[in-house]
């Protein structure tokens, strides 16, 4: 009953992450995408604090702002992505992170990487070309190049948080990195970019529903239900992400992919799922003390 309920609360996540891509998206017309960012986290980093604040150890600070640091940077790639393409599009390319941790992880740990892993990662990048080059022609967006470097900075942090959550503590990395990240968006946002805020209802409601939903709360359930299930069985779910968004993205937006995208899409989640059912099926109930991240990586086999 126990892991029901976990991961039953891990699909509530899915869904508010993959709902997220089109308020987003929507909000950015009126809100530069630095300072939406710095309102995000500093908004979930006052909530974390608040949830975690007899739980942070000092020997974590430098572990968090590394965390905290390639956070900022894998968001801001995502955001910047999102304002010049498509909802559904950024999802999938931001999935690629999930066949691309163990090929992380093998370039930082020095260990060779299985083949299944390389398969789901040739997969991966087969359905991200089908997705994004144009028939005939190599050449991408601008905001699809920009989507794949969230998956790829996102797939470090995914390294870096597997490595250093057993030893710190969840709830100190947790908090650290995202007090972190909001610093960096404060410090930032005036500099990077030309600056542009209209508080409108959707402006409001991203940053809300991304501060205390799809950031703080999300933590914070993920923190609760892997102690009842698999951090596989979590990245499966996870990996369910993307597919959420296609479809709200169409719902809300209208958002059609061609057909040469639909197929780059189903093969983007065939090869994160090839990476992931090799670890269901090593480690069918291990894992429970691992850490799942935002980009739904597994992090504690890796």
């Amino acid at each position: 009953m126990k892991r029901w309920r976990g991961e039953l609360a891990l699909v509530g996540v899915t869904f508010i992450w993959g709902s997220t891509f089109v308020l987003v998206k929507s909000a950015l017309s009126e809100v530069s995408a630095i300072l939406f960012l710095a309102l995000r986290f500093t908004l979930a980093a006052v909530a974390l604090t608040i949830i975690y604040r007899k739980g942070v150890r000092r020997d974590g600070i430098l572990p968090g702002l590394l965390a905290g640091g390639l956070l900022f940077i894998a968001y801001v790639f995502q955001t910047r992505g999102l304002e010049l393409t498509t909802a559904s599009k950024s999802a999938f390319l931001t999935g690629l992170s999930i066949p691309m941790v163990p090929l992380a992880s093998s370039l930082v740990y020095k260990n060779r990487p299985r083949l299944l892993e390389l398969a789901g990662i040739l997969v991966a990048t087969l359905g991200m070309a089908l997705m994004t080059l144009p028939a005939g022609r190599f050449e991408m967006s601008r905001g699809d190049f920009l989507s794949f470097l969230c998956a790829v900075t996102f797939a470090l942090h995914i390294v870096v948080v597997s490595h250093y959550s057993p030893v710190i503590g969840f709830q100190t990395i947790a908090v650290i990195q995202v007090a972190a990240a909001a610093a960096l968006g404060l410090l930032s946002f005036r500099f990077a970019e030309p600056v542009r805020f209209h508080l409108t209802g959707n402006v409001a409601a991203a940053v809300l529903v991304t501060g205390l939903l799809a950031t703080a709360l999300a933590f914070t359930t993920m923190a609760w239900a892997q102690q009842f299930t698999s951090a596989t069985r979590a990245a499966l779910i996870f990996s369910l992400e993307p597919v959420v968004a296609w479809v709200t993205s169409y719902l809300l937006l209208g958002e059609v992919l061609s057909v040469r995208g639909k197929v780059g899409a189903v093969t983007i989640l065939a090869g994160v799922l090839l990476v992931e059912f090799k670890g269901a099926a090593a480690e069918p109930d291990s894992g429970r003390s691992g850490f799942v991240t935002k980009a739904g990586g597994n992090t504690s086999n890796r």
